[in-house]
């Protein structure tokens, strides 16, 4: 993913054709390693492509992708007389809904862009 955004990176900066060399640099430049497998096989894939083609190719397949989380939800209904087991699952949702302590985060959640 790094040598991606090096990629786009070059891009953007005016380069509409980076080489190996450009993405070495931009990845040197932040301290990260440059994988010379990685670089190959992106710019050999990338090889006389628009870039905003592969982007717009890459958009169609995540469409059809499903996301999302999926379950409808939950429909409480009492018919009838009887509205007090309604009533006793409501008060039931109020207790399972006590605050939970909250965790402490790392501002790096662990990881930088680069790792």
């Amino acid at each position: 993913m790094k040598v991606v955004a090096a990629y786009l990176l070059a891009l953007l900066g005016g380069n509409e054709s980076p080489s190996a060399k450009d993405l070495k640099h931009i990845l040197g430049s932040v301290g990260a390693e440059a994988d010379d497998d990685r670089i190959s096989f992106l710019l050999g894939e990338l090889k006389g492509k628009d870039i905003l083609e592969v982007i717009a190719s890459g958009k169609e397949k995540f469409a059809s992708v499903p996301s999302g989380g999926g379950g409808g939800g939950v429909v409480v209904s009492s018919g009838g007389g009887g509205g007090a087991p309604a009533a006793a699952a409501a008060e039931e949702k109020k207790e399972e809904k006590e605050e939970e302590p909250k965790e402490e985060s790392d501002d790096d959640m662990g990881f930088s862009l680069f790792d």
